[in-house]
């Protein structure tokens, strides 16, 4: 190919066989690049596909996903690194000073790159510890919600309203994730300061019997209500806490449906959920009036 070229080129214009063929070996590492990368995505893919099958749990396919998803982002980077190099080279661009150079602007942008740096090893440290993965409910970086993509640069998380937050790794320090093992339904019920404090315990423990015995529920709920106690004196009403321990991500719809039984339940056993009231003293010599309101008073 060299002779061809030069037999063409020596009647054309001088240096033209140099332009061609680094023309030709800059397309050849472009298309050696995006084989790379079909040949990796293959790879990655058909290893997650087995993975996932031989996955003994929900949590270990989410980490799967989650660890594959993130090599899938850093195999893209390392090519593109690689390939801009190689074109740089064929393009007679000396890669050396490029690295110097880079090395005394790294000093001076150093501190604007701060922030990128602590994003990547934050992420690395998050894939490594695995505390974060796709699918899962979190808080973190002052945000909530599911986690829809996790990269080294970012988890990308989408709350109840619909909001997609952005969250850098950096920033976060704390995970509080809503997600795995197991989660508690935690009740606070408050009655009447004159009903039978026992006998609401007991109400409580009907409705939740009831609802492990519901098909709808059985599979969501793990073990019979656990009762707490009397958890504090209010202005108007006693409360009660109990709770009841779920599959991970069920607690909010079996805490609503709960609440939703035990009201029906309390009212048909005569247990009143009280209002808010207050005493109001209209003076010495005067017996108080009891007022209802719509606010208790703190």
């Amino acid at each position: 190919m060299n002779a061809f070229l030069h037999r063409i080129a020596g009647n054309i214009a001088p240096g033209f066989e140099e332009v061609v063929a680094a023309g030709l070996h800059v397309a050849l590492v472009l298309v050696l690049a995006w084989l790379a990368w079909k040949l990796c995505s293959r790879l990655l893919l058909a290893g997650r596909k087995r993975l996932v099958v031989r996955a003994a749990s929900p949590d270990v396919t989410n980490r799967i996903e989650t660890t594959s998803q993130v090599l899938r982002y850093a195999t893209a980077a390392v090519i593109v690194i690689v390939a801009t190099m190689l074109v740089l080279d064929q393009l007679g661009v000396s890669i050396a000073p490029l690295v110097a150079t880079a090395g005394v602007l790294s000093v001076a942008v150093g501190f604007g790159l701060q922030s990128l740096m602590k994003d990547y090893f934050a992420g690395i440290v998050l894939l490594i510890e695995d505390q974060i993965r796709m699918g899962d409910v979190i808080e973190a970086g002052g945000k909530a919600g599911l986690v829809e993509q996790m990269t080294l640069r970012y988890v990308r998380v989408r709350d109840y309203d619909g909001n997609v937050h952005f969250i850098p790794n950096g920033l976060i320090t704390t995970v509080t994730n809503l997600s795995r093992e197991y989660a508690y339904v935690v009740i606070d019920a408050g009655i009447a300061y004159g009903a039978d404090i026992d006998r609401a315990f007991g109400v409580m423990r009907e409705v939740a019997a009831a609802m492990r015995r519901d098909s709808a529920f059985s599979s969501r709920i793990r073990e019979d209500l656990e009762v707490a106690g009397v958890e504090r004196w209010e202005d108007s009403a006693v409360v009660l806490r109990a709770r009841l321990k779920v599959n991970p991500l069920q607690q909010w719809a079996v805490k609503r449906e709960f609440l939703r039984r035990l009201k029906y339940a309390f009212d048909k056993a005569g247990i009143e959920i009280p209002y808010p009231h207050l005493k109001v003293y209209a003076g010495s010599g005067h017996a108080p009036e009891e007022i209802p309101g719509p606010q208790s008073r703190d």
